[in-house]
């Protein structure tokens, strides 16, 4: 079993063994070598995760998600990839995202892919550690050679993905995989990161959401590649498919319509055209260099924008504010001039 898939480890005493391992392998100083020592390792486990290792890509990702030693060495080995290809699956809660996951996955099999599942959790308000969710419904792909499982948790970021997520996908497509799917944690309007991630990005909903589309329209609506009404047995469901081939046609504007596909996932309907239309964006979208670049140059500012952040120390800022704000003159922006050194 792929002790990865189950969760997110980062408490556990399998962590602390990886850690201890990490820390061994990669720490002792002799005669000032320390950092050769962890170069020659961690060139050992990315050759490990180029050649499919599964343990030495989650040993890869425990290292990266918490910044271990040999963290920057491995990211600055990572090759350009353009096989794997990334795909988002995001949408509100309740939406049906874990098991629609689960039916892709059933149906690529079956074409031979290799397949990697990155899923985001809410985190746990007293450890950061992912709270597992609907991972369960996984399980039957735990010890299948073809699957990598791994659960991550938010960690307390905003947007529906791991703060690490940007590393963590080019890591996991270093592994010879067709495809790597990202499940957000479901969070709403405010899940509209994982547009600067996915090469395709599927919104998924259900017939309850209907009334909703409206107010979601400004945000997770407008990041859709492919809109999928999950659970199109109920009651409801014709109606959302109407409001969003209408939403799409209209958002069209002359070119071509984002495709809206009624599943029903836990009887694998409408399966096959999803992953169908999938691979038919994925496709289309190597001739449209420009969008390409604008994924790129959205992993860019994330990446610029964390390690700018990295030397704010959020207690000191805490501090000095605790006494700005007492002067009769205080000014917020003037504040952060201040404390930013300008």
């Amino acid at each position: 079993m792929h002790i990865s898939a189950i969760f997110d480890f980062s408490n556990t005493l399998l962590f602390r063994k990886l850690l201890l391992f990490t820390s061994s392998a990669t720490g002792y100083s002799i005669n000032g070598q320390k950092h050769t020592l962890v170069q020659r390792n961690i060139k050992q486990l990315h050759e490990q995760v180029k050649e499919g290792n599964f343990l030495a890509l989650a040993r890869g990702i425990t290292i990266v998600e918490n910044e271990l030693s040999g963290y920057h060495d491995l990211l600055l080995g990572l090759h350009r990839n353009r096989h794997a290809r990334v795909i988002g699956i995001t949408g509100p809660p309740g939406a049906g995202k874990s098991t629609l996951v689960n039916a892709l996955i059933r149906y690529w099999l079956t074409e031979n892919k290799k397949i990697a599942v990155l899923a985001v959790d809410p985190s746990s308000p007293f450890n950061y550690g992912a709270l597992l969710g609907d991972r369960i419904r996984m399980s039957e792909f735990y010890t299948h050679p073809n699957i990598f499982i791994r659960s991550l948790a938010t960690r307390g970021a905003l947007g529906g993905l791991n703060a690490k997520m940007i590393e963590i996908t080019d890591l996991v497509k270093e592994a010879p995989f067709d495809l790597v799917l990202v499940e957000t944690v479901g969070v709403g309007q405010s899940e509209i990161e994982i547009a600067g991630l996915a090469d395709c990005t599927v919104v998924t909903l259900v017939p309850e959401a209907g009334d909703e589309v409206q107010t979601l329209k400004a945000g997770i609506m407008e990041i859709a590649n492919i809109f999928v009404v999950n659970k199109a047995d109920r009651d409801g469901a014709e109606a959302l498919f109407r409001n969003l081939r209408i939403m799409a046609h209209e958002k069209a504007a002359g070119a071509d319509e984002t495709p809206v596909i009624k599943t029903i996932a836990t009887g694998d309907e409408g399966v096959g055209e999803l992953a169908t239309a999938i691979v038919t964006f994925l496709d289309a979208q190597e001739n449209l260099p420009e969008k390409r670049l604008h994924l790129l140059a959205d992993k860019c500012w994330q990446l610029i924008q964390a390690q700018r952040m990295k030397d704010i120390d959020h207690n000191r800022l805490r501090t000095e504010l605790a006494e700005a704000v007492k002067q009769d003159n205080f000014n917020l922006y003037a504040f952060v001039n201040h404390f930013l050194g300008n």
